[in-house]
């Protein structure tokens, strides 16, 4: 479960203030997965950052009761000036994973080789992917977090990526981020709409995709 309690989150820029959740309460239960709808700019990549905890509410509470990963191939956690190995087994530590274990995982996944015996501030954009989606997938959540699907690497090693995100979405639930509407009734039972600072849950995917297109109109 993921609760929301009264949660305000504000950015603060040049002066300005930003609200993008006002005292929103919600609760996303156990066995169900959500689709995450909103125009450009309403929020959605900042609620799904407060649902992982990479990201603190301005004010209020988010209580987790299970395990949440952070958003699929989110890199942003690692330190560039660590080696990709050093990030992993870091990473590991955080979660309670036997850090041997889980870089044998990446190692074999991610196929850097020698780089990741380098610091990742050196790498290319799709090695960083790579090992960004390698360690997400090393770890089993209960609850995973996507924004947006996109695919990584060559076609093998896309297909690959798709071969290993199948068996972990098998057994967990899906908050799911996408522009794509097939994609949400795929992965989606339930819709979240965000708009002027408000979260709404709907039951239904597909009535909360039609709020959110008379919202884009």
């Amino acid at each position: 479960m993921i609760r929301f309690d009264s949660v305000t989150k504000i950015y603060k820029t040049n002066g300005h203030r930003r609200v993008i959740l006002d005292r929103t309460s919600l609760t996303l239960k156990p066995g169900v997965s959500y689709g995450i709808l909103g125009i450009n700019g309403a929020g959605k990549s900042t609620t799904m950052r407060l649902m992982a905890g990479t990201d603190m509410p301005t004010r209020g509470r988010v209580i987790r009761t299970t395990r949440v990963s952070w958003p699929l191939g989110f890199s942003g956690g690692f330190h560039p000036l660590m080696t990709g190995k050093e990030n992993v087994i870091f990473v590991a530590r955080i979660h309670g994973e036997d850090p041997r274990k889980v870089l044998e995982f990446v190692e074999d996944f991610s196929e850097l080789g020698e780089y990741m015996n380098v610091p990742i501030s050196s790498y290319s954009s799709g090695m960083g992917a790579r090992l960004a989606f390698g360690m997400s997938m090393a770890i089993p959540f209960d609850c995973y977090l996507v924004d947006e699907v996109t695919a990584v690497g060559d076609a093998r090693f896309a297909k690959r990526c798709d071969e290993v995100w199948s068996k972990r979405r098998a057994n967990a639930d899906i908050i799911m981020i996408s522009h794509g509407m097939d994609s949400l009734r795929a992965y989606c039972s339930q819709g979240i709409v965000i708009a002027n600072g408000r979260a709404v849950i709907y039951p239904d995917i597909n009535d909360a995709i039609e709020v959110y297109k008379r919202l884009n109109q």
